[in-house]
């Protein structure tokens, strides 16, 4: 009964939220990586979906409960994450009464958290996000599922996802690195195509997370 109390008491304020906070971690990885790409995927949001995301992106941390203010929360790196008792609680039970979560790997994160997205749910697998899934069919049509960004090891770009009911609660991108494509245009000198398809992406998992 306490544990639906609390869903309940949070949930209505992720629903009615239309805001995107960057999850600050431990474990040594740089959670600060990527500092212009968020707030240039908010902007492009508000100019091609009809969202009014605050464009100076806020930090939560695991731990927080400030996290049931945001309805999608962003993570990347490079390095180590590790995630204590208590962001384990509180992880699980933002997604399970309604919040989103990317994880991005920014090259290097994929050892690291594979095992700390089991900590937060032991009983669920990461499984591949189809390309016939709602994530990929709008607003942008993304037939052939995640596009590639930048390459790190010559894999295709892959997109991992954990469900809860049907509903996608975290997406894990990997050999993708959309959160570059997202940065300043001078940050890595890719091409306009490029930079508008990962936004375009991102664009998508936006939708989908404030809308599901």
């Amino acid at each position: 009964m306490k544990k639906l109390l609390y869903i309940l008491l949070l949930s209505p304020v992720m629903l009615i939220a239309q805001e995107i906070a960057v999850l600050k971690y431990s474990g040594g990885g740089d959670w600060y990586g990527n500092p212009t790409s968020v707030p240039n995927l908010a902007k492009f949001c508000n100019q091609n979906i009809n969202t009014k995301i605050n464009t100076k992106i806020a930090t939560v941390e695991a731990g927080s409960p400030d996290i049931f203010s945001y309805p999608f929360i962003h993570m990347t790196g490079h390095g180590n994450v590790v995630f204590s008792d208590n962001d384990v609680i509180n992880l699980r039970n933002y997604l399970t009464s309604g919040g989103f979560i990317h994880i991005d790997d920014n090259y290097g994160m994929d050892k690291y958290i594979r095992k700390e997205i089991a900590k937060i749910f032991p009983d669920k697998q990461l499984v591949a996000v189809p390309a016939s899934h709602e994530i990929f069919k709008g607003p942008f049509a993304f037939p052939q599922g995640m596009p590639k960004i930048h390459e790190h090891d010559n894999k295709a770009p892959q997109a991992w996802g954990i469900f809860i009911e049907g509903r996608l609660v975290l997406l894990y991108t990997v050999e993708t690195d959309l959160g570059d494509g997202w940065e300043d245009p001078e940050v890595h000198n890719d091409p306009k195509e490029v930079r508008e398809k990962a936004l375009k992406m991102g664009a998508n998992i936006v939708n989908y997370a404030f809308n599901n």
